[in-house]
């Protein structure tokens, strides 16, 4: 059998037989921090006086949608500390027979679930794997078995501890139930990114470049390991709400109370989410996309290569 056949019945074998399959020690229990309760400013009253938003073609004028700024008074809640991990997610996907994100096919991921398929493949096999689906950059002509599976195994454990993507709105709300929590409300996010007091970024006040992962370093597969940018920090230390990837939450896009603003996009069509993802579009945008008061759209149904998970519950 040939390698790239091989090479693919192994990933349809894991597919197939996920469920329960022991996928290492990192369980669906993540960090989380505590929000009190209380009063915040949500949303703003910023117009867009430099009509910059044509110029970068959006789809929504900016800052329309946030309008009013407001006091919203929140119970406490718990929210995760971190975007939700490949590794995280490999296990509600093993216990629950979901399906993969897609692109686990492309990058080998998926192999992880039953990494011993790998053990059967000859050397040769082996070699032709490790350049064609797992991209490793060295010579591997005259690496041995052992030292392959362990660069392989490096590459697993890199792809773990990234920011799980290609999810909808469905299976990030059903990842949040098996973890017993939920998708945080637009609120709820948007305190923990902002504390009480309502800050324009979650590391505070002004914008600058580099304070998160928003597209302009070089990471392979365009997120960062969660928590990677320790300045990417909201008041309740909170990690990567200013970027890495967007992150869904419960709401339906749709007016706030009190507002002017119209929008045939408001309504029960589109989902949220918050926070700004790896796929910037240049300087003037990127600092737009970063702010906490910021809303994106999107269809609940599809997958996104920037749009992740994040969780929250009710404080007890």
């Amino acid at each position: 059998m040939k390698a790239g056949a091989q090479l693919k019945k192994i990933a349809v074998f894991a597919m197939l037989f996920a469920p329960g399959l022991p996928v290492g020690a990192v369980t669906h229990d993540a960090e989380m921090v505590k929000v009190p309760a209380g009063e915040f400013v949500m949303g703003s009253n910023k117009v867009d006086r430099s009509k910059k938003a044509g110029e970068f073609g959006a789809t929504k004028p900016w800052y329309q949608d946030e309008h009013p700024e407001r006091k919203v008074n929140l119970k406490a809640f718990l929210i995760d500390k971190y975007e939700v991990t490949n590794a995280q997610y490999k296990n509600f996907m093993a216990k629950n027979n979901a399906p993969p994100p897609d692109h686990w096919m492309e990058t080998g991921y998926i192999i992880s679930m039953k990494k011993e398929k790998l053990q059967e493949l000859d050397v040769e096999q082996l070699r032709k794997t490790a350049v064609k689906v797992f991209h490793l950059d060295m010579d591997t002509r005259a690496m041995s078995k052992e030292d392959l599976l362990k660069e392989i195994e490096k590459k697993f454990q890199a792809i773990d501890k990234l920011p799980v993507v290609y999810v909808s709105w469905q299976d990030a709300s059903a990842y949040c139930k098996w973890a017993g929590k939920r998708l945080p409300s637009e609120a709820e996010w948007e305190k923990a990114a902002r504390g009480e007091h309502g800050q324009e970024f979650p590391w505070g006040e002004e914008w600058k470049a580099g304070l998160s992962n928003t597209g302009e370093e070089s990471w392979e597969y365009g997120a960062a390991p969660v928590g990677s940018y320790k300045t990417d920090k909201s008041p309740y230390d909170v990690y990567d709400m200013g970027g890495n990837v967007r992150e869904w939450v419960a709401d339906w896009y749709k007016a706030y109370p009190g507002a002017v603003y119209k929008a045939k996009e408001f309504g029960e069509k589109y989902k949220v989410v918050r926070g700004a993802g790896s796929g910037g579009q240049g300087h003037y945008a990127l600092s737009l996309f970063q702010r906490t008061a910021y809303r994106g759209i999107l269809d609940p149904n599809t997958t996104y290569s920037d749009v992740g998970i994040r969780c929250a519950k009710d404080a007890q």
